[in-house]
């Protein structure tokens, strides 16, 4: 809503000293988004005077026509002389009022005008257009030609409005009385204090039997509906120029008198308003919905199909308008020809549902279905047309009839019962109730009662349903601003829940092993599985599709987290990033099949326990995910040594990272899983109720994989699933016991065939060791076929002993050491390498 400074002035006494700078930070302290303040006329410098067309002379010889001009201005140039002006426009006369500015002036954008040789000609200034002094689209496209009864040597700048500030104000859904003058200054009034000047107070007749026959047939869709007629019209008169320019900074074109009236009333008022030429109306006007079939040509000149749905004006013809939302071009005003005299006009109240899906369903946002989609002051009909009917009397000679047709469909006004400290609660403020009452009172409720108030709503806030509504309005006029800062008092034992905390827990563990986190989209599409290669009936597959994506070519839901970071650590390589480790923490969509319809809730009340578990029962399965990727050098080369590349240990040990956060020792094996490289690939299990389960992947990506996906070599990647983990743990992660006595360390070396995973060895050492053991690690892998023998290899551990309450003897590490090496050469084969 684009509102000029000088019109608003006319409704709310604003200081004169107050710039629009200053206004704007008025409105916005009350919640009015002011976007912008245009200084229009900021630059422009006179002389620009009204001048009257002498002579025209044509200059022949140029590839465009060119016209030399004199132009009395009177003693505005300071001779009295005619003013000799080159001019390329053909759109004026002899006899003509057109705007000159004379040398010395300066156009808006810093446009200096001074005398000039053109054409063979010396032009001693400009006839100017809209475009040129900043006044926008006129409809005219050429010379500015003013009326007859301006004196020459008038000062254009002030007869044509030139300079104003105009806010800029993004109106909010809720806030549609806004869109208004008469909102607008409604609020600049309480903002300043001052008393509002209404222009909706108006000396409205009553209505009675004479007025244009009008036939509600759908009296939800229009509630009111006001009629008023008007004859002997001028069809010569023109809109005047301060009509002109209120519309022009208001953002609109000037078409017509008639029209431009509705436009400034709807403006003025924020009540849309339609004229229709009477003679062109056969029968009563009527609004009902529209019938399957039926078509109406719109005044923009398209032929619409008109749904069932659509609330349409009618007369005994058919369809003569979208209600709501625009004319029929079968009764429009004739702006062309000039021979409309008789004005019927409308103002109504429609439904604003109906409205806006009448406008999206058409494709067709007009400025009245804008407001009508927001609320209109139903009230509001009467004085709008009443004033539409004294304009039109005033600037077009017409006479008002004495007919007022008015069908109203019994309503009450709203009422809200609020507790006087309601506000007070919300916000955490003292206000008391004498200012809740005021606040309330400024925005036109009526209240009553002590410590229960009984507040009747304005019929220009439909926005104002409950309490919480009311005490938004006391706390935004007392002024956001002055809200203290507190932070919120958790009550105990409502912590974090344990998956929360866990969650928390790997994202800084992985963090600290210098893994970057990642966060992207969960939606994927069907590409994305072929690039993983994963196969035809693998479960990744199946996916909760969305009815409304984003993006077509990524409508579902994400079934694993790799291929958003996989697209991330491409994106990064492709920007110059190559040593990169990123992880991502979030949840990925497994549907069960199993999940059932979900039932439409209602708005008005709180859900049941019984609807809310039903609404979970058609939830898919929404497992907690953990995954990084890795390419690129994971230790840097420098002057402390030789770096070296991530690979696919690294993914492993991201995942016994995240599985100790969680207080879980993983158990890993060989595996095949796509995306991973068969010979690569590592089978991640953790002890869950009892029993081995599998609770992610980790290793390097096949070769095609990479291809497919442009990734860096040896790309290497990890995913567990951390609510596995998290029934696996132990709940809290305890802190190690830390012993005061020395450890006592052996090593063993154990030849193992080939295929026996190192994994199986470590845990029967593990177990052998009994309770002394502190920690084991493998330190070597040998091959030699020469040594150990064809289909051998030889893995060397060192194991630590600790006892809590003594130093240990050798002894007692050597025999824990034999009994690890004995428990291990029982399960696996294994034999102590000499």
């Amino acid at each position: 809503m684009r509102v000029p400074l000088s019109w608003l002035r006319e409704y709310v006494d604003l200081p004169a000293t107050e710039t629009g700078r200053d206004v704007q930070a008025k409105l916005i302290s009350a919640g009015l988004e002011v976007e912008t303040v245009e200084q229009l006329g900021a630059d422009l410098k006179g002389p620009l005077v009204v001048g009257q067309v002498l002579t025209i002379e044509e200059l022949e010889g140029f590839k465009k026509p060119i016209r030399f001009c004199t132009v009395d201005v009177g003693q505005a140039n300071g001779t009295g002389e005619p003013q000799e002006i080159v001019c390329g426009a053909r759109n004026f006369s002899v006899g003509d009022k057109v705007v000159v500015v004379l040398p010395g002036a300066v156009l808006p954008g810093g446009f200096e005008i001074s005398a000039r040789k053109t054409y063979g000609k010396v032009s001693h200034g400009m006839i100017c257009s809209s475009d040129e002094l900043g006044m926008g689209d006129d409809g005219s496209g050429g010379i500015i030609v003013l009326p007859p009864e301006h004196e020459v040597g008038t000062d254009a700048i002030e007869l044509l409005q030139l300079v104003d500030e105009v806010l800029d104000i993004a109106v909010t859904p809720d806030r549609g009385y806004c869109l208004s003058l008469r909102g607008v200054a409604r609020e600049a009034a309480i903002a300043y204090g001052r008393p509002l000047l209404d222009p909706a107070l108006l000396d409205v007749p009553a209505p009675n039997a004479f007025g244009h026959p009008v036939q509600i047939s759908d009296p939800f869709g229009c509630d009111r509906f006001t009629a008023r007629t008007v004859t002997g019209i001028d069809p010569e008169a023109r809109s005047p120029i301060w009509l002109q320019r209120r519309l022009q900074k208001a953002g609109m074109r000037p078409i017509s008198l008639p029209v431009d009236i509705t436009n400034y009333v709807m403006l003025e008022l924020g009540q849309p308003l339609h004229a229709y030429d009477r003679t062109r109306i056969q029968g009563a006007i009527g609004v009902r919905r529209a019938e399957r079939g039926e078509k109406l040509t719109t005044l923009d000149g398209v032929t619409r199909e008109l749904s069932t749905e659509d609330l349409v004006i009618t007369d005994e013809r058919g369809p003569i308008g979208l209600a709501g939302v625009m004319g029929g071009a079968h009764t429009e005003i004739d702006d062309t020809e000039g021979t409309t005299t008789e004005v019927v006009i409308e103002a109504a109240h429609f439904d604003p549902v109906a409205i806006a899906r009448t406008a999206r369903r058409h494709k067709l946002a007009s400025e009245a279905s804008r407001r009508f989609e927001r609320g209109v002051d139903p009230q509001a009909a009467s004085a709008a047309a009443q004033r539409c009917v004294d304009l039109l009397v005033l600037l077009a000679g017409g006479t008002a009839e004495a007919g007022v047709t008015e069908v109203v469909a019994p309503s009450a006004p709203r009422t809200i019962t609020i507790p006087a400290d309601h506000p007070d609660k919300v916000a955490g403020v003292t206000y008391g109730r004498e200012t809740v009452v005021r606040r309330l009172q400024q925005i036109g409720c009526d209240v009553y009662g002590q410590d229960e108030l009984i507040v009747t709503v304005p019929s220009w806030r439909p926005d104002l349903t409950d309490p919480n509504d009311l005490a938004e309005e006391v706390i935004r006029l007392e002024g956001y601003e002055n809200l203290p800062s507190t932070l919120p008092r958790p009550l105990p034992g409502r912590g974090l829940t344990e998956r929360q905390r866990l969650h928390r827990r790997v994202g800084r563990a992985l963090a600290g092993a210098g893994y970057v986190e990642a966060l992207n989209y969960p939606f994927l599409g069907e590409a994305a599985f072929d690039q993983l290669g994963l196969d035809a009936d693998d479960p990744r597959r199946t996916v909760v599709t969305l009815v409304n994506p984003l993006s077509d070519e990524e409508p579902a839901l994400r079934t694993t987290l790799l291929p958003g970071l996989l697209g991330a650590l491409r994106r990064n390589d492709g920007r110059g990033s190559h040593d990169l480790a990123l992880f991502e923490t979030g949840v990925v969509f497994r549907p069960t099949g199993t999940e059932q319809v979900a039932e439409l809730l209602p708005a008005d009340r709180r859900p049941t326990d019984e609807q809310l578990a039903a609404l979970d029962a058609a939830l898919p399965h929404q497992p907690r995910r953990a995954a990084v990727v890795l390419a690129g050098a994971r230790e840097q080369a420098g002057w402390w040594g030789k770096g070296r590349p991530s690979d696919w240990a690294d993914a492993i040990e991201a995942a016994r990272l995240v599985a100790r956060e969680a207080g879980v020792e993983l158990t890993v094996r060989a595996d095949q899983h796509a995306p991973w490289h068969p010979g690569r690939c590592a089978a991640l299990y953790a002890e869950v109720d009892g029993a081995q389960t599998l609770v992610g992947h980790a290793g390097e990506l096949h070769p095609r994989v990479v291809k497919a996906m442009h990734l860096p070599e040896r790309t290497c990647a990890m995913e567990v699933d951390l609510d596995l983990l998290e029934q696996a743990g132990q709940g809290l992660v305890r802190a190690p016991r830390i012993s005061t006595f020395p450890v006592a360390t052996q090593d063993v070396a154990l030849v193992v065939d080939k295929p026996v995973p190192a994994a199986e060895v470590e845990a029967a050492l593990r177990e052998g060791a009994g309770e002394l053991l502190e920690s084991l690690r493998l330190f070597d892998v040998y091959e030699n076929a020469e040594q150990l023998g064809e289909g051998r290899k030889s893995l060397a551990y060192a194991l630590r002993f600790r006892a809590p309450d003594r130093t240990l003897t050798v002894d007692e590490a050597s025999a824990a050491r034999d009994a690890a090496v004995a428990l291990a050469a029982e399960r696996t084969g294994a034999v102590l390498r000499s």
